[in-house]
């Protein structure tokens, strides 16, 4: 087969992990509550994350979900940088893309500026991007200025073809290294071949405390109700405490606020179903919560949990409306190369979420896999999230959702055996 026939290989990674803080209400956010965002990118990413998140709710019935639809955005982004034709319509018309490329990139670029976390904050979050070559293949010098300038992704050669578990193992270290180790071994040896031309990594990786601790002497085993009628006994965190919360349209809605006011965790507890919720859960919706929501007295029973998901969520974007990409014979990506000799062959998705009285850690991972081709009141609310709920975590000060996911079963855990570790 000649080498102009020959497929290569490109793959695009990213890593995340996030941070909850306090905020003093999403009604001051941009994205959230108001819709109208300073980044239009930061509105792109957000619609994008309520559809992929109504994607795999559709798929993972009875599951744990947790996802970073900021991470699969910005990876995708960068291989967007590269993309052409349909290719290019497609993909833009799945991640909101409906904006002038000037202002996408000078968006994501002081996106990236934004979410992290300046000198004295009392939490860490961090994010960065990287480009990993094969050597001695060919890039168009205008694609890696390109994610270098808005992204901050520095180019780096590997060995795909000549020595892929050292590949793989210095992709793997730096995604690490950039998720405070929470993301371990992203790649698998079976993710990618000799074929292998591109991964880009998106890092991004947060630990925060909560602005109000829960007491671990408050925590008590307490049945959580599954969706299919059964129960597990799980940690119940309990705290009284005045919290931004509504209830209205068959469902609780709170904001959980982490120090510093930067971030803070949605939780949206409805009244019947959390699968039913997902099928129709939209942005709009959840702006009107911000809206409604009012700071009270709110008695709050969270679970104590903590998971790890992986997906491969190629076929779940492609559904969405961007087939070509996956397409041997239709994927144009000459931004990357010159030429139409790549094509994603599959979109790994890696996270991990653990939530506790002290605060709370998250952390998550794309690879994208190409070959070639507030009014007061006086009663006291009540919060008991002891059945699936849906949670978010929100970057309050771009208005950016980072996180979202479903608890519909909390791993089994006994409290006194976590309090003597």
């Amino acid at each position: 087969m000649s080498s102009s026939r020959m497929f290569k290989s490109l793959t695009a990674k990213a890593a995340m992990l996030a941070l909850f803080a306090c905020t003093s209400g999403l009604l001051a956010q941009q994205g959230i509550a108001s819709g109208k965002d300073s980044l239009h990118v930061v509105d792109a990413n957000n619609q994008f994350a309520f559809d992929f998140y109504r994607n795999l709710n559709a798929h993972e019935k009875g599951k744990n979900i947790f996802v970073s639809p900021f991470s699969v955005s910005s990876a995708l982004a960068m291989a967007y940088e590269g993309s052409s034709g349909n290719t290019r319509k497609q993909i833009a018309s799945v991640f909101h893309f409906d904006m002038p490329d000037a202002k996408r990139q000078a968006d994501f670029s002081k996106l990236l500026l934004e979410t992290v976390a300046g000198p004295g904050k009392h939490y860490k979050l961090e994010v960065a991007n990287a480009l990993w070559g094969q050597k001695n293949f060919h890039f168009d010098p205008a694609f890696a200025h390109t994610i270098d300038k808005f992204y901050g992704g520095g180019f780096n050669q590997v060995d795909y073809a000549g020595d892929k578990p050292g590949s793989i193992k210095k992709i793997n270290s730096w995604v690490e290294s950039k998720t405070a180790g929470k993301i371990q071994n992203l790649i698998h040896p079976d993710d990618i071949n000799q074929l292998t031309r591109l991964v880009i990594t998106n890092a991004i990786y947060f630990k925060g405390d909560w602005a109000s601790p829960f007491m671990k002497s408050d925590t008590k085993d307490e049945p959580f109700h599954l969706g299919d009628g059964k129960t597990v006994q799980t940690p119940m965190m309990q705290q009284t405490g005045r919290f931004r919360f509504v209830r209205e349209n068959g469902m609780a809605a709170i904001e959980l606020p982490y120090l510093d006011n930067d971030l803070s965790m949605i939780v949206l507890l409805p009244d019947g179903n959390a699968e039913q919720l997902g099928e129709s859960l939209s942005l709009e919706q959840v702006r009107q919560l911000a809206v409604d929501m009012y700071s009270q007295e709110v008695n709050v029973l969270l679970p104590r949990f903590k998971f790890d998901t992986r997906y491969l969520v190629g076929g779940n974007l492609a559904a969405m409306g961007m087939p070509d990409a996956f397409d041997q014979g239709l994927a144009d990506f000459t931004g990357m190369t010159g030429s139409k000799d790549l094509y994603i062959s599959s979109v790994i998705h890696q996270a991990m979420i653990d939530v506790n009285e002290k605060g709370s850690e998250a952390a998550a991972a794309t690879a994208v896999v190409m070959m070639t081709k507030s009014m007061p009141v006086s009663k006291t609310e009540r919060l008991c999230a002891d059945r699936p709920f849906i949670f978010m975590i929100i970057h309050n000060g771009t208005g950016s959702i980072l996180f979202m996911g479903r608890v519909s079963n909390p791993p089994v855990e006994v409290v006194a055996k976590t309090e003597a570790n």
